[in-house]
């Protein structure tokens, strides 16, 4: 009989063991995995390095001819590299909100993962003291 006890004990003092530390580890990670993955997919330092490159290479040759035809075409590859600015920025402000986001959402998982094994010790109480849930 006491050696049943002191194995449950044990398992749960390892299961917490591994929570706090590995598991911690491990959750981390992940959450810095999936920010590199979303880093990454956005391009972010590839869109500031080409920010104001021509949108789909629109106008890129050379023009030989008049002075017509080049200033048309100047004025065509200058109005290219403004929507691709453009485009770029605000692929730039979406990419920085997801990611901030992202990091936000990753440290509120990291804090929740800290609380879970007290989960059952809280349910208990509530449920011991009568709180409801929808009752304050």
């Amino acid at each position: 009989m006491r050696v049943m006890r002191y194995n449950k004990v044990m398992f749960i003092v390892g299961l917490l063991k591994w929570w706090y530390s590995a598991g911690w580890n491990l959750r981390a990670r992940m959450i810095m995995d999936g920010l590199d993955r979303t880093i990454d997919y956005f391009s972010i330092g590839l869109l500031l390095r080409t920010m104001f490159s021509l949108f789909r290479q629109d106008g890129a040759g050379s023009v030989d001819g008049p002075l017509t035809a080049k200033m048309e075409a100047f004025a065509g590859a200058l109005i290219s590299r403004f929507i691709g600015a453009g485009i770029r920025t605000m692929v730039l402000l979406m990419g920085c909100v997801t990611i901030v986001g992202r990091a936000l959402l990753g440290i509120l998982v990291l804090l929740l993962w800290a609380l879970v094994p007290l989960m059952p010790i809280i349910g208990f109480v509530m449920m011991t003291t009568g709180w409801i849930p929808w009752q304050f």
